[in-house]
């Protein structure tokens, strides 16, 4: 295992441990440990390619590190109040389209070649963001009453425009393997 995926398998390990922080209420040591997980995003990723040692593992296991720590971090912001529900909603079920299609995708043509979209990067970056920031504003007592709707705004826009394009890329795709298929698997 080389040092990029090393750093996004602690990453991965770190998500239990926010989620415990933040339920106890500890949120300094909450912001503080996903402060250090969401750098190690960006650090992961910039050893991998400064230094080529980007592999299929870290191509997997990058993804999966992001929408475990994303994803288990809302959902305890929600349960303690720090977000809004209907948001966490939107970024699960998001999260959930995106793993199923990549599943059925995998499931009809025996490969996983999913390259993120840029709009699905910027997803990430503004819900790491809005993770943050509420994480500071709560452990610090600083007043982000004027930021925290706008990332919300920006999560919620985000995370849309990000499951619209997967799903109208893996229907443009359908689209072309029928025709390629002829419409074998047609009912007649």
């Amino acid at each position: 295992m080389n040092l990029p995926n090393a750093i996004t398998l602690a990453r991965l390990f770190c998500v239990p441990l926010v989620v415990w922080l933040i339920l106890v209420d500890r949120m300094a040591a909450a912001f503080w440990v996903s402060l250090a997980a969401a750098l190690s995003d960006a650090v992961d990723g910039i050893i991998a390619k400064r230094w080529r040692m980007i592999t299929r593992l870290g191509g997997y296991l990058d993804p999966l590190a992001d929408k475990a720590l994303l994803v288990c971090i809302y959902v305890a912001l929600a349960h303690q109040g720090y977000l809004p529900v209907w948001l966490v909603i939107m970024v699960v079920f998001r999260d959930a389209l995106i793993i199923g299609g990549a599943l059925l995708f995998m499931t009809l043509t025996q490969t996983l070649d999913m390259k993120p979209l840029m709009v699905s990067k910027l997803n990430t970056v503004a819900q790491l963001v809005l993770a943050v920031v509420v994480l500071a504003a709560t452990a610090f007592g600083i007043d982000d009453s004027a930021v925290r709707p706008v990332l919300i705004f920006c999560v919620a826009a985000t995370t849309l425009a990000s499951g619209a394009a997967y799903v109208v890329g893996w229907t443009r795709l359908a689209a072309e393997m029928e025709k390629q298929e002829g419409g074998a698997g047609d009912l007649k």
